[in-house]
């Protein structure tokens, strides 16, 4: 079953990241394309800014710009290709080699929340484990099944992360006092403390965005 996902990364490498950080008002969305080629450096953004001559600066000075040529400008809103530096870090690589697609794209808070098709929630965790080496900080805001129209909602959970939460919450582990140790509840899984550590830590945060959380102000 096909899922749409929506998430928020961070990290200093991400397009256009420095832009962002350097000028506080800026808006900066990708224009969805249907396609993306395997290993593409090359996006059209679409960029609000009331100053060109200072976006630009900007773009000549951002590390994640290789080049960039504007298409049209009106209105205090620019669209420019942008080609980026092999040093930049991008998703829409691994997106496109588990054929999915970046449905949105735009900038939010100090990072970017994207909207994910992606083909069933083996192909979400292979995009989430790829940013965890890339040393992102990605947050699973909403999941769910497009077949049966969101109601399979997961909270931002991946089945491991699901699992773990269950099986602290079923061992006592939340209790007060807890009724078994960390250690112990790694083993009913099979994995190291510090890896389960992991799961519980991150399947907690990414509850908590999905539920609580002012992440996303749409």
């Amino acid at each position: 079953m096909s899922v749409t996902a929506k998430i928020h990364i961070e990290h200093e490498r991400l397009a256009l990241i420095p832009t962002l950080q350097s000028l506080g008002e800026v808006e900066i969305r990708v224009v969805t394309q249907g396609t993306t080629a395997p290993g593409a450096t090359n996006f059209p953004f679409l960029i609000k800014y009331d100053d060109r001559a200072e976006l630009e600066t900007m773009l000549d000075d951002d590390p994640t710009v290789e080049s960039y040529e504007l298409v049209d400008w009106t209105d205090d809103t620019g669209i420019y290709y942008i080609e980026h530096t092999p040093e930049t870090v991008l998703i829409s690589n691994v997106v496109t080699e588990v054929n999915g697609f970046l449905v949105h794209t735009e900038t939010k808070g100090s990072g970017w929340l994207v909207r994910l098709l992606l083909p069933d929630k083996e192909a979400l965790n292979t995009i989430w484990e790829f940013a965890t080496d890339q040393g992102m900080t990605f947050t699973i805001i909403e999941i769910y099944g497009t077949d049966d129209a969101g109601t399979d909602t997961s909270y931002g959970l991946t089945d491991e992360q699901t699992a773990a939460l269950k099986t602290a919450y079923e061992k006592g582990y939340f209790g007060e006092p807890r009724d078994i140790s960390l250690d112990e509840v790694a083993s009913e899984l099979g994995l190291s403390s510090t890896a389960m550590s992991g799961r519980l830590r991150r399947g907690m945060r990414n509850l908590v965005a999905a539920t609580i959380a002012d992440v996303d102000e749409e």
